[in-house]
């Protein structure tokens, strides 16, 4: 059997290696090659990049290296190896946006947060697959690929989406860290399913030129990462911030939704969130029973914003001539922006508005709200791969969609150490602009709630 390199970051995340490449215990073209080892052999089964920039990646990892021994550093993130979703242009790279369709000219060049990401010094070891145009929560790909969720060798299982191959790739060490996007779920829901930390950002924190536009009133981009801690790192460097420290969880006051978010609980589910729920009130959190605006509304104003400015963005000859030839459940959700008409869009822009405002005032008193990121656990991919099962396909998304709605910052994380046998999520929604309060909560939640298991790699070595 071939010999698999280390995870090196899996021990100490961001922070510890920052502390050994400055001690010269490591190097970042060490690290790097070690993370592009680990590519090699477990990503022809695990299915997580779509593109991998070896060569650039490791010249830019000793780039890093040489400007550090010289005495320029910049900062947490310098050296560390990440993964982009590939519906982010990054210069020299390919852009598929998931598609066999061309459309590179739609996402545009390079934009400013990939470019931060290099400003910091972050090595990019190439782009992780997604769901086409980024529409869909399973992470199901029927033209490009569908990742291998690493938590089950035996059964392919959803990765969840869209951020499919950043989910898959944090979670299997294949990078230091991985970014998506979040217009509906797409970064805690892959973050749900593959047993990571996911960080979805208020939306215009984080501009999102030269990212594919799914809905530009919704569009959000977010890290994943293997804990609290590294999301954090990301947060500040990103934002020019402080790095937040953990909060004090004894006081807090968190919201639970009394309808919608605890519809169709998988049992595992229910069970992980109440033990979660339980850990979280002996740590001294009062959880108390919240009315939110009426989340049952989602589906109604997704489908007349989403899928009506993806049509807009792609352009209706085009999806007209071509959409046969992409993924039967992306093109099904997407077809419905063609009967979408401009009142209707309108409303549901003006409802979405007056939604901001309804949602911020159910946060009076309360420092976020709490339910499981997804009601299911990760469901086999042969149930969810065509156009027949697409309401099983969005079930992922239920409790994921209102952030979106509402404007809000929102967190999940790992929870599944209470007793389920694959990954389970809780989220924490915070009002918007409250991200770094959020991320502080986070990882004093991830202290309470103990260290999360990893998945077992052994059966997809090369």
């Amino acid at each position: 059997m071939t010999s698999l390199p280390a995870d090196p970051l899996a021990e100490g995340g961001i922070a510890a290696f920052a502390v050994a490449l400055r001690n010269g215990e490591i190097t970042s073209e060490a690290v790097t090659k070690a993370y592009l080892d680990r590519i090699a052999i477990l990503d022809p089964k695990l299915g997580a990049y779509q593109h991998v920039a070896a060569e650039t990646a490791l010249a830019t990892a000793r780039a890093m290296d040489q400007l550090l021994q010289a005495g320029t550093d910049l900062g947490p993130l310098m050296g560390v190896p990440v993964g982009i979703k590939d519906i982010f242009a990054v210069e020299g790279m390919p852009t598929t946006n998931g598609s066999q369709l061309e459309t590179a000219d739609i996402t545009g060049p390079e934009g400013e947060f990939v470019y931060a990401l290099k400003r910091a010094g972050a090595v990019i070891l190439g782009k992780t697959k997604t769901v086409e145009f980024a529409f869909g929560a399973t992470g199901v790909n029927g033209v490009r690929g569908t990742p291998w969720n690493p938590w089950d060798s035996k059964v392919k299982r959803a990765p969840g989406g869209s951020s499919s191959g950043s989910g898959v790739a944090a979670a299997a060490g294949l990078a230091g860290f991985t970014i998506g996007s979040d217009t509906g779920g797409s970064v805690r829901i892959p973050s749900a399913f593959c047993g990571l930390f996911g960080h979805k950002t208020t939306v215009g924190m984080w501009p999102t030129d030269g990212v594919f536009p799914l809905s530009p009133t919704l569009d959000t981009v977010g890290p994943l990462c293997r804990s609290a801690t590294d999301a954090a790192i990301v947060h500040a460097v990103i934002g020019d911030l402080e790095i937040p420290a953990p909060a004090h969880l004894a006081g807090l006051r968190f919201g639970k939704p009394n309808s919608h978010f605890f519809d169709n609980l998988d049992p595992e589910v229910a069970a992980c969130f109440e033990a979660a729920e339980a850990a979280l009130v002996a740590a001294g959190v009062e959880i108390v029973p919240v009315d939110l605006p009426d989340a049952s509304e989602r589906a109604v104003l997704f489908k007349n914003i989403v899928p009506a400015e993806f049509i807009a963005s792609l352009g209706r000859e085009r999806f007209q001539a071509d959409h046969q030839h992409m993924d039967p459940v992306s093109a099904a959700r997407a077809g419905v922006g063609l009967s979408v008409d401009a009142v209707s869009y309108v409303a549901a822009q003006q409802r979405h508005k007056a939604l901001l405002w309804e949602a911020a005032e159910c946060f009076d008193g309360l420092d976020g709200w709490i339910t499981p990121t997804s009601p299911c656990l990760p469901m086999p991919v042969s149930e969810v791969e065509d156009a027949a099962a697409l309401k099983l396909a969005m079930l992922p998304s239920q409790n994921t969609q209102s952030a979106n709605l509402f404007g809000i910052c929102a967190i999940s994380l790992p929870i599944h150490q209470f007793g389920a046998s694959l990954p389970v999520g809780l989220q924490l929604m915070c009002p918007a602009d409250f991200d770094s309060e959020a991320l502080a909560i986070g990882m004093a939640m991830e202290a309470v709630f103990g260290d999360t298991p990893r998945p077992d790699l052994g059966d997809f070595v090369a």
